[in-house]
């Protein structure tokens, strides 16, 4: 869970309190905010959403459901959590009541705390009236897979703040479960469309006969079938961001389709006599060599220069294996929480172990195994025997140094050390005379490289 994206608001008169529970909540993660009073709550509410707001109040006292309703009145998918002294059954009945999503006794206890927001949290994903709200949802409270301190993460992490308060087009590169589209999900979330559509479409789903009504829509009539207009995925993402999933799989037509309406920033649907101003943020992804495919003749040249404006590599899995550690710690603990299981941990060797796969499912095939454990193993500190047993069969008999056309002498480097420290032995001193370097060349290398966490 990426709380860093979730923003909460403690409304307590009581500063001890306000503040006991902002620190709670800040050492977590969340973005957290306070206030003494109402009328500066209210003004807090006003210049910005809140997901949860955490009211206190006393049994004596009765603004606690007026003051929702206030709240409400700015934003009808904030959740409440309200918090009292000398709280009863009766209380809790009477607040959920009111509105509130639950009920805290003072004083509150972190770990009801925490469960209570994660709560509020997944049922504010199937109630909330704006889309936008639960779709951002929907992947901040999923694991964050872009955790680690390797440099491919970091360089990343900082291009997608560069580009995301722009309009440039963006194509995202990588393997198949790299997480391509969320990176392209954050940078829309950073983007000043973040309020608008974010609408999906796989290329390699749509055939020539229906290309056109999907990305422009169709009026009624067009063909047989069209009872009713239909908008297209253009129209769908007005003001947002259109996200085109595996481009190199586009056929030649939706290619020529696609680098009319952004040549011209006009489309037609289809049947219609009207054009209609394209107003999107284009954002693309592929596990294919684009440029290859150009000069293949399979992709057209002057789409691909459009669409390529900015371009986000994201290295496979087995390139940024310091990451793995905490990978695993990010998404043991979103799937514990999701399946109600007791914090698992993970022995060194069990980590290292993982560390030394080739992964060819990447971030994707990681996530599922580490479900798989959370789920199955009913022990709290998993060991390598707990591994499923394919999974071990997958182990290289012998290391061996993954490498690939283009890379820059200081990526092999890098890589060699990585593995070297993985595979051979985590002692420096001994990897030093392995590689045939000084303890103090290596120890310079780890930190040029960012493999400190090895």
């Amino acid at each position: 869970m990426d709380l860093t994206r979730i923003f909460v608001l403690v409304y307590d008169s009581d500063p001890a309190v306000s503040q006991t529970v902002c620190s709670t909540l800040t050492e977590a993660g969340y973005q957290v905010s306070f206030a003494l009073s109402e009328s500066d709550a209210l003004a807090l509410c006003e210049q910005r959403f809140y997901n949860v707001v955490l009211v206190g109040f006393e049994p004596n006292q009765l603004y606690a459901a007026s003051f929702m309703d206030k709240v409400r009145a700015i934003s009808t998918d904030t959740q409440f959590i309200l918090m009292s002294s000398g709280g009863t059954i009766r209380m809790a009945v009477e607040s959920i009541k009111r509105g509130a999503f639950d009920f805290i006794p003072k004083p509150v206890e972190p770990t009801r705390l925490h469960e209570s927001l994660r709560k509020a949290l997944e049922h504010q994903i199937i109630v909330a009236e704006d889309p936008s709200v639960r779709v951002r949802l929907r992947h901040t409270i999923g694991p964050n897979i872009f955790v680690g301190h390797s440099q491919e993460m970091q360089k990343i992490s900082k291009l997608i703040n560069e580009v995301a308060p722009t309009d440039v087009s963006v194509l995202i590169q990588g393997e198949s479960g790299t997480g391509k589209e969320i990176i392209a999900r954050s940078i829309h979330e950073k983007s000043r469309r973040h309020s608008s559509a974010f609408i999906a479409v796989n290329c390699a789903a749509l055939a020539d006969s229906i290309i056109e009504s999907e990305f422009f829509g169709h009026v009624r009539g067009a063909f047989t079938g069209a009872v009713s207009d239909r908008p297209g995925r253009f129209q769908l993402a007005a003001g947002g961001v259109l996200f085109l999933d595996e481009i190199g799989d586009l056929s030649p037509k939706g290619q020529g389709d696609l680098l009319r309406v952004l040549d011209d920033g006009y489309f037609r649907p289809l049947g219609s006599s009207k054009l209609v101003k394209s107003n999107v943020r284009l954002i693309a992804a592929t596990n294919k060599d684009l440029e290859e495919a150009c000069a293949e003749g399979r992709f057209r040249e002057d789409l691909f220069y459009r669409i390529n404006v900015v371009t986000i590599y994201i290295p496979p899995l087995r390139e940024r294996t310091e990451d793995i550690p905490q990978l695993i710690e990010s998404v043991s603990h979103h799937f514990c929480a999701k399946h109600h299981r007791q914090p698992k941990k993970y022995k060194p060797e069990v980590v290292r172990l993982l560390q030394s796969l080739p992964w060819p499912g990447n971030v994707r095939q990681l996530r599922n195994i580490i479900e798989h454990l959370v789920v199955t193993v009913s022990h709290t500190v998993i060991k390598v025997d707990d591994l499923p047993q394919k999974l071990i069969r997958a182990i290289p008999n012998e290391a061996t140094l993954m490498l690939r056309p283009g890379m820059k002498l200081s990526q092999v480097e890098s890589e060699l050390i990585r593995q070297t420290l993985v595979r051979v032995t985590s002692n420096r001193s001994e990897a030093a005379e392995i590689l045939g370097v000084s303890r103090r060349t290596l120890h310079y290398k780890i930190k040029q490289y960012g493999l400190q966490n090895l």
